[in-house]
């Protein structure tokens, strides 16, 4: 499924998408020393729980991890390891991309493979 081109992704930043046009972010994008990395927008501490508390406000303040702002966890960007808060241990369930030839920044939503990091 396609979520942008890549180019509309900043370095340094997370993005959120709606790719079954549900009516909120259910996918999160995030570009960092060029890698992409995409995870499923669920906190595990708590099933249903969108993790920014405003659109696209997935990383802390310095860009170093991912936060929800519910519960106050933290997940390493690159593996989406849960390293501090209610869920310790735990960690966000990722979305495999792949990078078209057009620069299409794609997502497989029907896998629950390994992190889809695209480079």
């Amino acid at each position: 499924m396609r979520l942008c081109q890549v180019e509309e992704l900043a370095e340094g930043e997370a993005r959120g998408f709606d790719p079954l046009d549900e009516g909120q972010d259910s996918v999160f994008v995030v570009r960092r020393g060029g890698d992409l990395v995409a995870y499923r927008d669920i906190c595990p501490h708590y099933g249903s729980t969108a993790l920014p508390w405003r659109k696209d406000a997935y990383l802390d303040a310095g860009g170093k991890d991912i936060i929800c702002s519910a519960h106050g966890a933290r997940f390493a960007i690159d593996t989406g390891l849960c390293t501090a808060g209610p869920c310790l241990g735990e960690s966000l369930i990722p979305v495999p991309l792949q990078l078209s030839d057009e620069g299409e920044v794609l997502a497989d939503l029907n896998s629950n493979n390994s992190v889809g990091v695209v480079k």
